[in-house]
């Protein structure tokens, strides 16, 4: 099981290759990442195909909301590793 901090790693690097041109390191924990980091939806699918990719985690296309913030992946992705 991964911890809270490799867990923010992981989502900062996958959203580091869907946002190259972004400032990572300002982006708050409650923030929008679509609004923050102006992604579209379709980046935003590749974000969580890039998720899956780097955690083998499945998440469906239903719980793209519950990805919010970066605090939201992260307790998504802890809840979901537990429940495995």
């Amino acid at each position: 099981m991964r911890t809270r901090e490799e867990l923010r790693e992981v989502v900062l690097r996958v959203l580091g290759r869907i946002a190259p041109e972004a400032d990572l390191k300002a982006l708050g924990p409650a923030e929008s990442l679509r609004e923050e980091l102006d992604i579209d939806s379709v980046d935003f699918l590749n974000f969580m195909i890039g998720l899956n990719a780097e955690l083998g985690v499945e998440i469906p296309e239903a719980d793209a909301r519950k990805l919010s913030s970066l605090e939201d992946c992260i307790s998504y992705l802890l809840s979901n590793a537990e429940s495995r």
